[in-house]
């Protein structure tokens, strides 16, 4: 592999030797990411994992700094600092010393095919054989009930038993979504999580929404990853909302709203379960019309064959009492 792409720059460690790292965790920043799911684990995987930087994009090319300028810090009568966005490509080992790579910083505006096709050969190069992201979707749920998840894969089999909540929608698309499409189509695993946000916290950190992205990340990868800082931000950020919704009470009929809603969803889907495993119950169409065919033959027969079943519970007299037996 070359040391130098119109895209990227290798490290000189990297383009000598790459080591293998097969699972990819895609997390750009600029699109939807309500709840700071994205920004937040990536930062805290850089600040709590062993890391270094494999490969670094070109932004110049990328991206369209007209459309979302980067901040300068102006100092009384001078410049002092630039924020220059960034796209960089770790190599990470997680908390039980299994590699993997992060590619982390802002989203592409331009040349998406050609930014997939970048990312696909680094892939190659670094054995990479699943990708995954998390992000988080505003929805009408309450901060006060459990956090939601919407899993998806490019070989569903990976995702064990799920319901899933929408049907075929048309959404708008994304570098990463496309990432997902494209490696999928070359061969890799493709997975990710968008965790449920309530939509009055889109704009803000979120931590409960980060510790489910958290763990839904392990349990799809088998990664380790420290959660221990994230729950007690998680607190925190509980604690403050909390604090918001005691002085409004406006705010606080909304979520009381939203967890009724909630609750009745939960019930309407706890009865559609019981309702299907009574469906599975039931006899089939060819065993019914197996019994009437049975019956039409010889109705006395089959009487007696179901009464040589066994008397009902209700039919069973208390114990010590009737029954014939000797006492």
């Amino acid at each position: 592999m070359t040391t130098h792409s119109p895209l990227f720059r290798l490290e000189a460690d990297a383009a000598r030797q790459p080591k293998p790292a097969p699972l990819l965790l895609v997390s750009l920043d600029g699109f939807l990411d309500a709840g700071q799911v994205r920004s937040t684990l990536a930062e805290h995987l850089l600040d709590t994992l062993e890391h270094e930087v494999v490969a670094t994009f070109e932004v110049d090319d990328l991206v369209d700094y007209r459309s979302r300028r980067p901040l300068m810090t102006f100092d009384s009568d001078h410049y002092t600092d630039y924020d220059d966005p960034s796209l960089i490509l770790y190599r990470m080992m997680d908390a039980s010393g299994e590699p993997f790579l992060l590619l982390h910083g802002v989203e592409p505006d331009f040349r998406w095919e050609g930014f997939v096709e970048a990312v696909r050969q680094l892939g190659m190069a670094f054995g990479v054989r699943r990708m995954v992201s998390a992000h988080g979707i505003p929805m009408a749920v309450p901060h006060t009930r459990p956090v939601g998840t919407t899993r998806f894969a490019s070989d569903s089999s990976v995702l064990g038993e799920h319901t899933p909540i929408f049907g075929q929608v048309r959404i708008p698309s994304s570098a990463d979504s496309l990432l997902h499409l494209r490696l999928a189509e070359s061969g890799l695993l493709t997975m990710g999580v968008a965790v449920h946000v309530p939509h009055y916290l889109a704009e803000t950190q979120f931590g409960d929404a980060v510790v489910a992205a958290a763990d839904a990340l392990m349990d799809l990868t088998g990664l380790v990853i420290p959660t221990t800082d994230l729950v007690a931000m998680a607190g925190l950020t509980r604690g403050r909302i909390e604090e918001e919704l005691a002085s409004n009470d406006e705010a606080r009929e909304v979520v009381e709203g939203l967890e009724q809603r909630y609750d009745h969803f939960v019930e309407g889907q706890r009865r559609k379960s019981l309702l299907a495993a009574e469906v599975a119950n039931l006899p089939s169409a060819d065993e019914i019309g197996a019994q009437l065919e049975a019956y039409l033959r010889d109705p006395e027969a089959v009487e007696e064959t179901e009464g040589a079943e066994g008397p009902d519970e209700d039919d069973v007299p208390p114990a010590g009492q009737g029954g014939g037996g000797r006492s």
